[in-house]
C-alpha cells in the first residue's frame, strides 16, 4: 500500500522572537526594581544591634555614606579617607551641592560604623563634617529582635 504525501503540510516552525523580547523586557524590569544601594554595603562593617533601630526616613538626594570599618579606617565612596584631608576628598560632593543651589547643611551624612568602633571615633568624624558645614547625620544600626 502506497502512502500519499500530497495532502501533508510542512511541520510548523515556532517563532521565538516574541518570547526572547519578553525575556529581555523582564530582565530590564527587574534591573530597575533592584535596590542598587551598594554604596551602603561594606564587608568590613558589621552594624551594631539596637532595640531602637528603625528604617531611616532620609531622602535619597544628597547623601554621603561614610563607613568606619573594623580596621579603624574611614571610607567614602570605596576610598580610604584621611580625616585631615576630608574637605579635599569631599570637593566633588560640595561642587554638586553648589551647582544645585544647596549648601552642605542640606545634605545628609550617613554613618555606618562597625560594632567595635568606639563612640569617640564617631564623634570625631561628626565634628570634622560639622567643621565643613554639614549638619544632618544619620547613624545606621541593625534592628535587634528579641
Amino acid at each position: 500500500m502506497k502512502i500519499s504525501t500530497r495532502g501533508k503540510q510542512a511541520p510548523a516552525e515556532v517563532d521565538l522572537t516574541p518570547m526572547i523580547d519578553m525575556t529581555f523586557n523582564l530582565i530590564a524590569f527587574f534591573m530597575l526594581l533592584i535596590n542598587f544601594s551598594q554604596s551602603e554595603q561594606n564587608d568590613r562593617v558589621t552594624l551594631p544591634a539596637s532595640e531602637l533601630a528603625k528604617p531611616a526616613e532620609i531622602p535619597e538626594e544628597f547623601q554621603v555614606v561614610v563607613h568606619v570599618t573594623n580596621a579603624d579606617t574611614v571610607e567614602i565612596g570605596g576610598n580610604i579617607v584621611n580625616l585631615d584631608s576630608l574637605r579635599s576628598h569631599l570637593s566633588p560632593e560640595l561642587s554638586l551641592l553648589q551647582i544645585s543651589g544647596k549648601t552642605p547643611a542640606d545634605a545628609y551624612i550617613v554613618l555606618r560604623g562597625h560594632e567595635t568602633v568606639p563612640g569617640g571615633k564617631v564623634q570625631e568624624i561628626i565634628k570634622r563634617f560639622q567643621d565643613i558645614g554639614f549638619e544632618r547625620f544619620a547613624l545606621r544600626a541593625k534592628e535587634q529582635i528579641n
